[in-house]
């Protein structure tokens, strides 16, 4: 494993002076791809000044709450029409057009109907979130063994006891499956959200420096969400193994 990690911090610093020389040569231009000295200066100021922090912050907290507040209504929702075949017939045709449609085009509703505050970035995020949650979640629950339940009602287990010892297990893989995913859409939600409007975040940076053709800077704002996105993706992984001991 440490040999792997090895190979991988040295791909990442070929790359980059990959991305170095080809600039200096001017086989890519400057104007276009930025400069890997400047980015990492322009990251460098940021945070060596502060700038950065509010921004980050409020970015974080509305990532945050949009990857919660998606996670427990895909958890509830899911859980309700998996285990209830009317209910997910009768919905099943809405379901389907959520699914179809590219919910990125909400988040100009959400900015009438919330304003420029941050609730209208979380609500983005939470459509977002909330679907991949949801479609996991009734997929692991569809997909528990007819076998097994079959042998736990023998047993003498209840609905509730089906509930907790044997749907619930089966769903807490698909859920954890989908959180990675989940973490990337909150984010995508929340600096979409601040692109159509807003005064502070991450995303409201790299607007400023698109509008000023300061390509480095973007760079810049694009690697430090990356990196708090991967932050965020490795909590969850321990969490999940956390959790999911049982499974090999």
């Amino acid at each position: 494993m440490g040999r792997i990690r090895l190979y991988q911090i040295l791909l990442l610093v070929v790359m980059l002076a990959l991305w170095h020389f080809l600039v200096k040569l001017e086989i890519l231009p400057k104007f276009f791809f930025g400069e890997p000295g400047k980015v990492f200066a322009t990251m460098f100021e940021w945070f060596a000044t502060g700038e950065i922090w509010p921004h980050l912050g409020i970015t974080l907290l509305e990532t945050l709450l949009a990857f919660f507040v998606g996670l427990a209504l895909g958890v509830v929702v899911g859980l309700w029409l998996g285990l209830s075949n009317a209910a997910a017939l009768l919905l099943d045709p809405y379901i389907k057009a959520l699914n179809a449609m590219p919910r990125v085009i909400l988040g100009p509703i959400f900015v009438v109907w919330f304003g420029l505050g941050i609730w209208s970035k979380v609500m983005l995020g939470v459509t977002l979130v909330f679907c991949i949650v949801f479609f996991n979640v009734f997929q692991g629950v569809r997909e528990v063994s007819p076998n097994i339940l079959a042998s736990a009602r023998m047993l003498g287990a209840n609905s509730r006891q089906l509930l907790r010892t044997v749907y619930l297990p089966s769903a807490t893989s698909w859920v954890f499956s989908s959180l990675h995913t989940s973490v990337g859409m909150a984010f995508v939600g929340a600096v979409i959200g601040e692109y159509l409007g807003s005064a502070r975040g991450v995303g409201y940076l790299i607007l400023q420096a698109e509008a000023v053709f300061d390509v480095s800077a973007v760079f810049a704002g694009i690697i430090v969400l990356t990196i708090f996105a991967l932050l965020l993706d490795w909590c969850v992984t321990l969490i999940e193994k956390r959790l999911l001991v049982w499974k090999p």
